[in-house]
């Protein structure tokens, strides 16, 4: 029987890999990263006892680096356990939970002649190449020429020319044998019951081949060289082979890259063929676009399976403010745990081509570091709709707010952005009462206080807080560390030791890569920096030097902010952290302050579960569980007391540990 490729796509794009390896193999602990869906294990094709046998979720591929066998879910059953392909497809497809498919002579046909289209578009695309490099190309070489593509970009996504003739691919195909109907199937000709004689769909066009994930041709989109034409950009029309909601350009091409060192782990969604392809050249290989509308719904779940957190990257002006704001609608009602997207904003009148094209690649890689989480973008858009200066203002913004999370569809996601929400307005509303005010309180509970407040100007806010310090035995010192408190000027300091260790000691990344590199950065400007050093590694890997790291990072403007880390760093006498600690002392240090800040940042998770619960517990009046709540709050400061009485860091006071020493047991 013979398997249709959408079926076999579909029960493949249904089950990870590891599920139907990982019942044969044994993953290894240390290597494994499951999170990201990478496992590593001995071969169990030939004997060794290190593990070199690597599989990828992403991929559905797996390969073992000692004897190189490679393949995908239905290559392992047969190469591993003797089964025949239909014996190992049904394997699959029961772990799949989906249907064996039942013979059908018609769809074996249409399998049989999408294969045939494919092999038109093949013969299409190689004449269109070929015309570029015809005196009727010219003016198209010129074209690219000046919009700064070399020819091995050109070479590498097969760009070509469509003769202005309105017969000139027909004529080529027919000459090639390929009856009518095929070329007409592809969409490569206008044709209908109203137009006597078929003609060419694209004429006088610099032509952009659209592949499928298995990096077969499977339509074109075509840009006008005349300035009169009706349409700048002009795609394929919807066939056998394509439909455009479905498809991204460049997606198999950005599939293979997110492995490699500028891949970065993610997917980078620009608006436009020239915008992918100058990324290219610039080595942003990572890159996809829609074909010439706004992202569909398919879209971004093609986006997700590739990787949980896509960056859709936007041009700064009005329009593409306003196709973010529609990405933002399209993603909402689809969030599951973990997997979200980022919104990149470009300046003002620029566009990816233009800013790489002109600057180079290091003002986009800046744009990419500054992206905004979909929860930022959720409130910008609202908060700076209008003016919040009334009660009832107010009340509309919440209302909308509310009304804009109520879409989210996974339960626990929308009422983390319930929370998030109540966050920012009592942030919102607190500052705009301080400027209506001119005090430092927020809205007073007790209007006979005047709008002031009787604990020393904390306002709604700070009331809070101290009633919450008072019932859940928080003490003054917590509430007003980093560990609860917002950003600070400054970063907290074991956050400032894990970014300026790795400054002056580089080689330390390298050792742990994968667990380092994913260190989340609480303050913003430590994001984007951190996103510059992971670039830098990337580039030059292990040749990585402090040197060529500071210059890089120096050139991308944060001079400053290296600036204020040292001098925070030697403030504190924290000198493992600076160039004169030997490497093994760095390391140490190092590690000490890993652990604290992943111990840190799980402490704040767990505050921020225990508040929502409360708020929710309070409101519905569980007296019961409001008490359970409390105790576990306490347990959680007992914890913080903990840490502090073994000289950790909080709020960038005291030492990373008392058996650190510094050079000459100072």
């Amino acid at each position: 029987m013979r398997f249709s490729n959408s079926f076999l796509d579909e029960i493949r794009d249904r089950v990870p890999i590891s599920d139907v390896i990982g019942k044969r193999v044994t993953w290894d602990r240390k290597k494994t990263n499951a999170s990201r869906g990478d496992y590593w294990a001995c071969c169990p094709f030939h004997g060794e006892k290190s593990p070199s046998f690597h599989c990828e979720d992403r991929k559905g591929r797996y390969h073992c680096f000692g004897c190189g066998v490679s393949g995908d879910h239905f290559r392992f059953l047969t190469d591993l356990d003797g089964m025949n392909f239909p014996e190992a497809v049904q394997q699959v497809a029961d772990l799949a939970g989906v249907a064996m498919p039942q013979p059908d002579v018609e769809a074996e046909k249409r399998d049989r002649q999408r294969i045939g289209l494919q092999d038109v578009m093949e013969v299409a695309t190689q004449f269109f190449e070929a015309q570029l490099q015809t005196a009727n190309g010219a003016k198209a070489r010129a074209y690219l020429r000046d919009r700064g593509l070399t020819g091995r970009t050109i070479e590498t996504f097969r760009l070509g020319y469509a003769p202005e003739s309105r017969n000139a691919l027909k004529e080529y195909l027919a000459g090639k044998g390929v009856p009518k109907d095929q070329i007409e199937a592809c969409g490569l000709v206008v044709h209908g019951p109203d137009i006597p004689v078929s003609y060419d769909r694209f004429r006088d066009r610099i032509m952009f081949p659209i592949l499928s994930s298995r990096e077969k041709v499977i339509a074109f989109g075509g840009r006008a060289m005349s300035p009169d034409a009706p349409a700048k950009y002009l795609n394929s029309n919807e066939t056998e082979l394509f439909h455009k909601g479905n498809v991204l350009y460049n997606f198999a091409r950005a599939r293979r890259a997110m492995s490699g060192a500028d891949g970065a782990g993610t997917i980078i969604a620009v608006e436009g063929y020239m915008d992918v392809i100058a990324l290219h050249q610039a080595g942003i290989e990572n890159a996809v676009a829609p074909l010439g509308t706004a992202l569909t719904e398919n879209q971004m779940a093609l986006l997700w399976k590739l990787t949980q957190q896509p960056v859709l990257c936007f041009d700064g002006d009005g329009a593409g403010i306003r196709a973010a704001n529609r990405a933002v609608d399209l993603a909402l009602p689809h969030l599951k745990p973990g997997f979200s997207v980022r919104f990149a904003m470009l300046p003002d009148g620029k566009d990816p081509d233009d800013l790489v094209r002109n600057e180079g690649r290091a003002p986009f890689d800046k744009v990419m570091a500054q992206a905004r989480s979909l929860s930022e973008m959720v409130w910008l858009r609202e908060a700076q709709a209008g003016s919040f200066d009334t009660p009832e203002s107010r009340a509309q913004l919440e209302a909308t707010l509310k009304q804009v999370v109520s879409v989210i569809s996974d339960e626990n996601v929308r009422r983390h952005y319930g929370q998030d929400v109540r966050d920012r307005l009592n942030q919102f509303f607190q500052g705009a009462s301080r400027r209506e005010n001119g005090q430092r309180g927020g809205f007073d509970r007790n209007p006979r206080q005047g709008g002031g407040s009787r604990n020393g100007g904390q306002g709604r806010g700070g009331q809070q807080g101290a009633r919450m310090s008072e019932r859940s035995g928080i003490s003054d010192r917590l509430a007003r560390s980093s560990l609860v408190s917002g950003h600070q000027a400054l970063p907290p300091l074991r956050e400032s030791v894990l970014a300026l260790t790795i400054v002056n000691h580089p080689q330390l990344l390298f050792e742990e890569y994968d667990e380092i590199s994913a260190i989340d950065y609480d303050n913003r400007d430590l994001q984007r920096f951190w996103s510059s050093v992971l670039n830098a590694a990337a580039a030059k890997g292990p040749r990585l030097s402090r040197e060529i790291l500071v210059e890089q990072l120096e050139a991308e403007g944060f001079g400053d902010l290296l600036k204020s880390l040292d001098q925070q760093i030697r403030f504190a006498r924290l000198w493992t952290a600076t160039t004169a600690a030997a490497p093994e002392d760095a390391r140490e240090g190092y590690l000490q302050a890993l652990a604290l800040h992943q111990r840190t940042k799980a402490l704040l998770w767990q505050r921020r579960e225990l508040e929502s619960e409360l708020a929710y517990a309070t409101e519905e009046g569980d007296d019961d569980t409001v008490s359970q709540i409390l105790r576990n709050l306490q347990e959680v400061q007992l914890e913080v007391a903990r840490l502090e009485n073994q000289e950790a860091i909080i709020d960038g006071f005291g030492v990373l540990s008392g058996r650190v020493k510094g050079p000459a047991g100072k």
